[in-house]
């Protein structure tokens, strides 16, 4: 078993896991990776979990469940890259092949897709949270407000991830073998993607990915770096939470917050 926040995942053998919905509050997050991971899948040059089994609320389990491929490899949150160039061209290759023109009748964006300007209580929210030791808190809020300042996506709504942090990758040699728990895919700005080049690879490899990427504009760049500070700022309010044992709480969130903000006040 695996623990998560919105669902767990239970193995089911070598090749499965049972994803049961646990804290998420509606049924929309697993129906949407029924309906579109099958999709996505078929162009990805990494493995994504597909969902294989349909499972609806019953007496014995009220919500809802599906059974997923497994993907092979061990959660960034536990271990970590050696290989950054190849991480980075990875990511970048990925993140091409994921960022398409999607659909019409794709999901919109919701908490997760909006501008930096529109997520500003979340950001001030996580900032007096958090026990800063060390950083800056006029740094943290340049690199926000730039982001906040920049234009907004111009471009057509592509697929996005959302929510790639350290407990939603997987590694295998020293590199990236997989992306897991698309709950909040959506259709619509690639930056909230792009931000992981800051909270996923090594010092430096930021540049490198960007290199590869080749597709993003100055302000999509500039939002996504902001968007890498909140969610670094996130995750270690989630390492203080776990420390402090709280409901929730995951105590080796907070170094690779940490890690991941150094990196970001550093630039590329």
């Amino acid at each position: 078993m695996a623990g998560g926040w919105g669902n767990q995942m239970w193995r089911l053998g070598d090749d499965l896991a049972v994803r049961m919905q646990r804290m998420d509050k509606s049924f929309d997050l697993q129906l949407k990776e029924r309906r579109w991971l099958p999709l996505l899948a078929s162009r990805l040059p990494l493995p994504i979990p597909t969902p294989v089994r349909s499972g609806t609320p019953s007496e014995r389990f009220p919500k809802i469940w599906t059974v997923m491929t497994w993907v092979e490899g061990t959660p960034l949150d536990h271990g970590s890259i050696t290989r950054g160039d190849h991480a980075a061209d990875m990511l970048a290759a990925f993140l091409k092949a994921l960022h398409v023109e999607a659909p019409a009748d794709a999901p919109d964006a919701s908490d997760f897709g909006a501008h930096p300007k529109e997520c500003t209580d979340g950001f001030e929210h996580f900032l007096r949270a958090v026990d800063l030791d060390g950083f800056a808190e006029d740094d943290i809020r340049a690199v926000w407000g730039d982001a906040v300042a920049a234009p907004e996506w111009q471009g057509p709504r592509v697929w996005v991830h959302g929510d790639l942090h350290p407990a939603n990758v997987v590694i295998a040699d020293g590199t990236l073998a997989g992306i897991v728990d698309f709950g909040a895919v959506f259709a619509g700005d690639p930056a909230w993607d792009l931000a992981a080049a800051w909270l996923l690879l090594p010092e430096g490899g930021a540049s490198r990915f960007f290199d590869s990427y080749g597709q993003a504009d100055e302000a999509t760049v500039r939002r996504a770096r902001g968007l890498a500070a909140m969610k670094s700022l996130f995750l270690m309010l989630m390492g203080q939470n776990g420390d402090r044992g709280l409901p929730g709480g995951k105590p080796n969130w907070g170094p690779a917050g940490r890690s991941a903000l150094d990196r970001v006040l550093k630039g590329l």
